[in-house]
């Protein structure tokens, strides 16, 4: 018998975070590890009327096609695959994969074809002009790159998920209302002291709708404002395969004009130099998930935790304002819980993780 709590997720999926609609056509992409979460979400939308566009692989980035394609066919999608990126009504996108290290081994040309063969998939999903969600299934793999057991995992995932998504709603519109009003946000801490604008821009509360786990309030900061240096000290930074573990940054007009790590360093450099875009920030994330507590190196966790916020470097959000562009968007975690402080306008909101408004 399955658990029912995953049938419980399956419906939060597919009828909060996409509100899947009758006659919708709906991509669902997974691995086969995730065959309970899958065959529910199939259900759910089979239930209001919709089609299942179900794309299996066994591998999340590329696989063998990505090792093997010459790179001028990876660059460029399939035509049918373009065409189900381009006409399906939503996304529910399911991470389960059997190693987290898999796409670490392309070369540097293949992760940049791979990255650009996406691109129009990130188009519609980054322009939030379709809804779309990536949500997580235990599987071995995460379990031990957390350090948990699967059973532990498991428990951790529904404690981040199925909560009460219309009061947590509210709870985070609370915050976002504070960072709406403010031009400017000052971000204090070990190794940390950086300031960003978001004169004009508009927040979005993610209470389960884009990721699941939600749980962040998010903004495009302005591309031309960061002055400073942030230290991402207390966790590795997790991209593509690969950990960079004390990324700091320095800031100027914007710009990452000096980055340097302790460990990890070139794989660093070499993201950055990507494109232009690479070098200015996509994101300024607020972490506000109360059921996430500790850190997993799984990213869509990791940037809800209560009391930390996430930087990203790279593409924007077109809808809070953005207009960063580049091809990649790696968001990387700064914990406050510890001697931490966020200034909103030049008021404190927030002191070692916890909210002062």
């Amino acid at each position: 018998m399955r658990d029912p709590r995953i049938d419980e997720y399956a419906r939060l999926l597919v009828e909060r975070s996409v509100g899947v609609q009758p006659g919708w056509q709906v991509c669902i992409r997974a691995t086969p590890l995730a065959r309970p979460i899958v065959e529910a979400v199939v259900e759910q939308v089979a239930r209001i009327g919709a089609y299942p566009i179900l794309q299996l692989s066994f591998e999340h980035i590329g696989g063998a096609f990505a090792r093997e394609a010459p790179l001028e066919v990876l660059r460029t999608p399939a035509p049918l695959q373009e065409r189900i990126w381009s006409e399906v009504d939503a996304f529910i996108s399911i991470w389960a994969p059997e190693n987290t290290r898999e796409g670490s081994d392309l070369s540097d040309d293949r992760q940049a074809a791979v990255q650009r063969m996406t691109a129009p998939l990130r188009q519609r999903t980054m322009s939030m002009s379709v809804p779309w969600v990536i949500a997580e299934y235990p599987v071995l793999s995460t379990a031990q790159e957390a350090g948990m057991t699967l059973t532990e995992l498991e428990e951790f995932i529904f404690d981040a998920v199925l909560l009460d998504w219309d009061a947590e709603a509210q709870r985070m519109g609370t915050i976002a209302e504070v960072f709406d009003a403010a031009s400017e946000v000052r971000l204090v801490g070990p190794g940390t002291d950086l300031v960003l604008s978001l004169a004009g821009r508009r927040g979005a509360v993610d209470d389960g709708h884009i990721n699941m786990p939600g749980g962040e309030v998010f903004y495009s900061p302005v591309e031309d404002s960061a002055e400073g240096v942030i230290e991402f000290g207390e966790f590795p930074a997790v991209y593509l395969g690969h950990e960079v573990d004390g990324a700091r940054f320095v800031f100027e007009g914007g710009q990452i004009v000096d980055a340097s790590a302790r460990s990890g360093e070139d794989f660093l450099i070499q993201t950055l130099d990507t494109d232009h875009g690479a070098r200015r920030l996509g994101e300024l994330g607020i972490g506000c998930n109360p059921g996430i507590q500790r850190f997993t190196k799984n990213v869509g966790f990791d940037e809800k935790i209560d009391g930390t916020i996430h930087l990203a470097v790279g593409n924007s959000y077109t809808s809070t304002g953005g207009t960063n562009v580049s091809r990649i968007h790696w968001d990387i975690v700064k914990d406050l819980r510890r001697n931490g402080k966020l200034y909103a306008d030049g008021v404190l909101v927030q002191e070692d993780g916890a909210w002062r408004l």
